[in-house]
């Protein structure tokens, strides 16, 4: 965990609280973990941190301020960046009467060289002070709202215009719109048969490449079975001295239901609290949330960070402001209501260390624990099983760009803020982020661990989160296809089709669909030789034929899936895949005309409808082996 100033050393700690079993117990067990004393403390609920550093400003002989009871000046606070601030640990607050020395709060000892430095910056005489960390992180979040709400919402569109969402279309990909547009109508005018078999011809192509591709890729996928996982042993000969700081990211909005089970969920994390971190981000203008997350006192190891109100009203602008203020060397996202493998944290450690060097991200599972509610939440369970249990191992076993989920990606913190954080105007910013890491040179693996979900039990509700999905899809592959010559030299031609066929191809997929389905139900109702009249026979068989295998290819991924989780009762369910597509081709037309109405609309997706028992960890939630995937890389 970065301490940097902001931790006092120990033996100042020691002298300012009474001998006692407890103190000498968190001393050696700070020693073991080589972490400062006062975290460990903190960590385990042994003493307050506004307490301590009351005591320790009184040890330094400089007062302590209470940053919630007093006024800092935003001029002297303004002129000085938030990033430095936050980094350094100090913050001014305002001038003494006289106009000459400036009040100036720190985070740990005030010490003779940090209160000169300090001084040289403002450019006065420096009067020291004692702040809390927690309240000076609510001060600078007041202070310099305007700058962090910038960051969060413009950093990545400023750093690099081309690889953010804001705009949708650049003016190279209007005029090809256009030009494909005119093209189509002049092609109808002309001749309207040849140009509805191009279309007919057209969808079976993407059709065809969409399913063929996600299938091979499956198969591959597959194979990864036979490898080793991280085993028990693995984990067991972990020093924890040596593991690095974790920050764990939990946006929340308008679920001030879940946030007992969340507290519930994340305290089962097997990691160091006094080397955990983790930040709730809370929407400023969602009262209902804040008041029941403050209600929940939550441990000192878990943050509150209230996010300023602005458009647009995103997850990734809220991680965006976790991410500026996170302190671990690794970083990862759960949902408010994501149910982690206890291990999970210490398995992407070890994915890490056994990874490449260029690896910046590694995916855990998602899968579900309401899996058997109704016939939804079964369909969802069977689509997730493959997707993470074959789809992802088989794209990190060929090397290819792989669409991060939306939760349980593990960072390396250092090389997530080179890449620009989240992109606020993208609303698949996790599918984003990973194909833009494959972008600019780096990896994205998988490791062997599942997070626990909600399964979406309600269809409309399903319906505005896929299409949500779909359309961040879409708004990824615009943005990815802006510099395709670049983005080919960068990552290889076959890295780039990868990239084509698996983030165009999914919604070209369930766009596709609904063609190739009514041309089916013509063939059962209008008689052969009329339809040969509109289309070629041969066209028309092909379409048949696409149809036949797509879908067959299809549910016996879903089988594989639930195979593989050992969720046999799910198996012949995988049969109404057909009728699951046109869930997702309604989500998937409704996605193209957002993406042309409202390309930045963020469709909240409602958690906590389930109407069956949360049941913590138990046997329902182990079914079998985990996905086994490989991290040597010799």
């Amino acid at each position: 965990m970065e301490t940097l100033p902001y931790s006092p050393p120990d033996q100042d700690v020691l002298a300012v609280l009474p001998p006692s079993d407890a103190l000498a117990r968190a001393h050696a067990e700070a020693v073991r973990l080589r972490v400062p004393l006062a975290e460990q403390l903190a960590a385990e609920g042994a003493v307050g941190q506004e307490e301590l550093d009351r005591l320790l400003a009184g040890h330094w002989e400089v007062p302590y301020i209470t940053l919630r009871e007093s006024t800092a000046d935003p001029v002297l606070v303004n002129a000085q960046p938030a990033a430095r601030l936050w980094r350094e640990g100090w913050i001014p607050l305002w001038r003494s009467a006289d106009g000459g020395a400036v009040r100036v709060g720190f985070v740990g000892r005030p010490d003779q060289e940090r209160v000169q430095q300090v001084a040289q910056v403002v450019g006065a005489p420096v009067e020291a002070a004692v702040v809390s960390q927690d309240a000076f992180r609510e001060a600078l979040l007041r202070c310099h709202r305007e700058e962090l709400v910038e960051l969060a919402v413009s950093g990545l569109a400023l750093r690099a215009p081309l690889q953010s969402a804001q705009r949708v279309l650049t003016r190279a990909q209007q005029l090809l719109a256009a030009g494909l547009v005119v093209l189509i109508v002049l092609g109808f005018l002309a001749d309207w048969r040849s140009a509805l078999a191009t279309v007919f011809a057209v969808v079976n192509v993407a059709f065809l490449f969409s399913v063929g591709f996600k299938f091979l890729v499956c198969m591959r996928g597959a194979e990864r079975e036979r490898e080793e996982p991280i085993s028990a042993a693995d984990l067991d000969a972990l020093d924890e001295g040596s593991l690095p700081g974790f920050t764990v990211l939990v946006p929340v909005y308008r679920e001030a239901g879940i946030v007992g089970q969340l507290l519930l969920n994340l305290g089962e994390l097997d990691w160091p609290r006094a080397k955990l971190e983790v930040l709730v981000l809370l929407e400023e203008d969602d009262s209902e949330t804040v008041a029941a997350a403050r209600a929940a006192q939550p441990p000192a190891w878990m943050k509150l960070v209230v996010v300023p109100q602005c458009e647009p009203r995103t997850k990734p602008k809220a991680c965006n402001v976790g991410l500026f203020f996170a302190r671990g060397d690794y970083l990862v996202i759960y949902d408010a209501e994501d149910q982690p493998d206890p291990d999970q944290l210490k398995k992407a450690h070890l994915a890490f260390t056994r990874a490449d060097g260029d690896t910046v991200c590694v995916q855990a599972a998602l899968n579900y624990w309401n899996a058997e509610e109704n016939a939804l939440t079964r369909m969802f369970t069977l689509e997730y099983s493959f997707w993470f249990d074959y789809m992802l191992p088989g794209l990190d076993d060929l090397r290819l760009p792989i669409p991060l989920g939306g939760t349980s990606n593990h960072f390396r913190t250092d090389a997530l803020r080179r890449l620009g954080g989240w992109d606020p105007f993208n609303v698949t910013e996790d599918a984003d982020l990973g194909v833009r890491a494959a972008a600019e040179g780096w990896r994205v693996s998988v490791v062997g661990s599942t997070t626990y979900e909600e399964a979406n039990r309600a269809y409309g509700n399903w319906i505005r989160q896929r299409s949500r999905w779909v359309k961040g899809y879409l708004q990824t592959l615009l943005v990815h296809l802006r510099a395709p010559v670049r983005l080919t030299r960068t990552i290889g031609l076959g890295q780039t089709l990868a990239f084509v066929l698996l983030i165009g191809g999914t919604p070209a997929g369930f766009l596709a669909a609904p063609p190739l389905l009514l041309l089916f139900v013509c063939s059962l109702l209008v008689p052969t030789n009329r339809l040969i009249e509109v289309l070629p026979a041969w066209l028309l068989a092909v379409s048949m034929i696409d149809l036949v295998i797509g879908n067959t290819a299809m549910i016996y991924v879903g089988m594989m899936g639930a195979f593989r989780r050992r969720r046999y009762r799910l198996v012949p369910w995988a049969l109404l895949t057909p009728l699951y597509w046109l869930l997702h081709c309604a989500a998937a037309y409704k996605a193209l005309w957002q993406l042309i109405t409202r390309p930045h609309y963020w469709e909240k997706t409602t958690h906590g409808l389930s109407t069956v028992s949360h049941p913590g960890q138990g046997p329902d939630l182990v079914p079998g082996p985990q996905p086994a995937v490989g991290l040597d890389r010799g």
